[in-house]
């Protein structure tokens, strides 16, 4: 009984983190809280700009890289950031399509440095569960730029209704379809309206299942069991 108490404690005090990962994982959990209110205006606009280019340095960093893949991230990150700021500074949409490319494979290539610092062989750390978690939901976002572009070559992929990327909320309603059918809950608001589409999102909904499948069978092989004696 003990032991458990103590498994149970040990457990809590991991769950507190405070490493690169958690740090990504807050941002990340921020920006999508505080989006809807930060859609608006050039002062909202800019603090949104500063949460994105935030979450791409972060993820860069989180993953603990050799100086290669280091050089990659930040380049990839930094390509992402100075293409969004002169997309906001001149309102063009065509650079607004760069940075979504941009962000799309800086984040893929930041999921993947994430999932192999979190499947490293070694301790369970709080990092690690955040960095798990954090790798999820790039996922949505990185998903959520893919869409984005889609709509932008043909307008019509995603509805009801025709997306306008000047206007604000639109992103953020990719981002929650994203996160949906991520999650395979599929409230059936927002869907996808061509064919292309859908096979995207197939796609994005397979992987969903495999990384959560993967990812709890690695954590549970690497995680110790807890005598009971």
């Amino acid at each position: 009984m003990e032991t458990q108490e103590a498994a149970h404690e040990d457990l809590f005090v991991m769950m507190k983190g405070g490493g690169p990962c958690t740090w990504l994982l807050l941002l990340l959990i921020g920006l999508i809280l505080l989006f809807p209110f930060l859609e608006d205006g050039i002062f909202g606009r800019t603090l949104l700009g500063i949460l994105f280019s935030a979450v791409l340095l972060t993820g860069a960093f989180a993953s603990r890289p050799t100086s290669s893949g280091m050089v990659l991230r930040l380049g990839l990150a930094l390509c992402g950031i100075v293409s969004q700021w002169a997309a906001l500074l001149t309102k063009n949409i065509a650079l607004l399509g760069i940075a979504g490319v941009f962000y799309a494979v800086s984040l893929a290539v930041a999921i993947v440095g994430v999932l192999r610092y979190v499947l490293r062989r070694g301790p369970i750390t709080a990092d690690k569960l955040h960095g798990a978690l954090a790798g999820y939901i790039m996922l949505a976002f990185s998903w959520a730029f893919v869409y984005a572009l889609m709509e932008n070559a043909s307008a019509g992929s995603f509805g009801p209704g025709q997306l306008d990327f000047t206007q604000p909320g639109t992103f953020f309603k990719l981002m929650y379809f994203s996160l949906t059918t991520l999650t395979t809950t599929g409230y059936g608001d927002f869907i996808p309206l061509t064919n292309h589409a859908r096979s995207v999102v197939m796609i994005q909904e397979f992987i969903g299942v495999f990384y959560v499948g993967v990812l709890i069978a690695r954590l549970a092989g690497l995680y110790p069991a807890v005598s009971t004696k």
